[in-house]
């Protein structure tokens, strides 16, 4: 073992050294990690979304957007909601049957296709080829619809039309339903789209 003085100068350059070598590795690497974490908008895309909807009246519809799509969050009118018992004959799949884990989770089968009868919270994006459908929502006749009307949406770009409940009419050339999102009541005035208790 050597007996040979340390160099205090030398040593200090040296722990000075180091200690600036990591806070740079740390410094250059904190960046490159971040890279990995997903950003806020893909974060966003799949997060759920809440709404209030204390101020949609009846007859009225909100968007808001959820993984990228539109979500309607429409307040029926008690004649809307009659209306629909008078279509189950006329719409392709009026108890909500097909691809059920895809597009109506098993709290909105029922005619209404909701929680709560008054409001729809559906996807507005046409089950044929992604166009979003108008709202048509007066009863009655008027182009591009049969005259006894009762109220719902038509997508313009091939003329599938929805009942109030977003149940397709048949002989359309929309194969289904529109979708139902995952979807909870968070209060009465409160809904969170994309989660349920089930999720």
């Amino acid at each position: 073992m050597s007996d040979s003085p340390v160099d205090q100068g030398r040593r200090t350059w040296v722990a000075i050294t180091a200690g600036a070598g990591a806070i740079g590795g740390v410094a250059a690497a904190v960046p490159f990690v971040s890279t990995f974490a997903p950003s806020e908008r893909a974060k966003a895309a799949g997060a759920a979304v809440e709404a209030d909807i204390s101020g949609l009246k009846p007859g009225e519809k909100m968007t808001v957007e959820w993984r990228g799509k539109p979500v309607w969050i429409v307040r029926r009118t008690k004649e809307q909601l009659d209306g629909l018992k008078k279509l189950d004959a006329q719409v392709a799949d009026p108890k909500s049957e097909r691809k059920p884990s895809e597009l109506t989770p098993e709290y909105a089968r029922n005619e209404f296709r909701s929680i709560k009868p008054e409001y729809l919270v559906a996807v507005g994006i046409c089950s044929h080829l992604g166009c979003s459908p108008s709202d048509k929502f007066v009863a009655g006749a008027q182009p591009s619809l049969p005259d006894d009307w009762q109220g719902g949406f038509l997508c313009p770009c091939h003329g599938s039309t929805f009942d109030m409940a977003g149940r397709v009419f048949k002989n359309k050339p929309a194969p289904d339903n529109l979708e139902v999102p995952p979807h909870m009541y968070l209060s009465d005035t409160k809904l969170l789209i994309g989660e349920d208790k089930k999720g």
